[in-house]
């Protein structure tokens, strides 16, 4: 994730203009941009050239904001392929939280278009030896053999070879999803191969369709783990 640095703030960077809400043109002369608005604009271009993640009519940004009596304010904005930002400043009202939001993810957005942000052949093998790197340096808090973990790794990457960043990241979001709900599990009772579970939520956006379905899921998990846990208690509850 990428964050503003305070030395960039009021800069005279053409490249960081569209980014902030008071800002310096390229001529010097103070502007105003409405990042929410550009934030919404950014993916409704991207969505109209195929680019976008948004489908089935819903919204492309959502905002969502803690409910709070007093500042400061916390806003978070999810994007159309399911990546989520939320405000990094002291806001001291509701709106200046929106805005915090939007310029971290219109600012993430517009870096993940860059080329460096793609997956290459050098990013997942500098990324699979960073991680071999952590588990050998934490080896006393790993109970388990880190190998199957580190290839599980590996094959995603390579799955997603070409995509980008952010793309990989909700991807990944997707997975630790499921990984809560317990669906992992289930597809692998099925005897459903890695290759098979990666193919089919590679294709699925992170949209409204799915949030409630995995929603149900969630649902659904934690009612069933609550009735395992009260089975056992009512047989050894004691009768007087």
């Amino acid at each position: 994730m990428v964050y503003p640095e305070a030395a960039h703030w009021g800069a005279p960077d053409p490249a960081l203009a569209p980014l902030y809400d008071d800002v310096y043109r390229a001529d010097n002369v103070l502007s105003t941009v409405n990042v929410v608005e550009a934030l919404q604009e950014f993916w409704q271009v991207k969505a109209a050239r195929g680019g976008g993640a948004a489908g089935g009519g819903g919204a492309l940004v959502i905002y969502e904001s803690v409910p709070a009596a007093c500042p400061p304010y916390v806003c978070y904005v999810t994007l159309p392929g399911g990546a989520c930002f939320g405000s990094f400043q002291n806001c001291p009202t509701k709106a200046e939280a929106r805005r915090s939001a939007a310029k971290i993810a219109l600012m993430n957005s517009v870096f993940n278009e860059h080329e460096s942000r793609r997956i290459s052949e050098h990013f997942i093998e500098k990324a699979v030896a960073e991680a071999r790197a952590s588990f050998a340096g934490d080896a006393g808090s790993h109970h388990q053999d880190p190998s199957a973990g580190i290839a599980a790794f590996r094959f995603m990457l390579e799955a997603n070879k070409g995509r980008t960043m952010l793309e990989f990241q909700e991807l990944m979001t997707v997975f630790q999803l499921l990984h809560w709900n317990g669906s992992l599990r289930e597809l692998r009772e099925r005897q459903c191969s890695r290759q098979e579970v990666v193919a089919h939520y590679s294709a699925r956006a992170l949209d409204d369709a799915m949030r409630e379905q995995m929603a149900v899921e969630w649902a659904a998990s934690v009612r069933k783990s609550t009735t395992e846990y009260k089975s056992p208690l009512k047989i050894s509850r004691p009768t007087y």
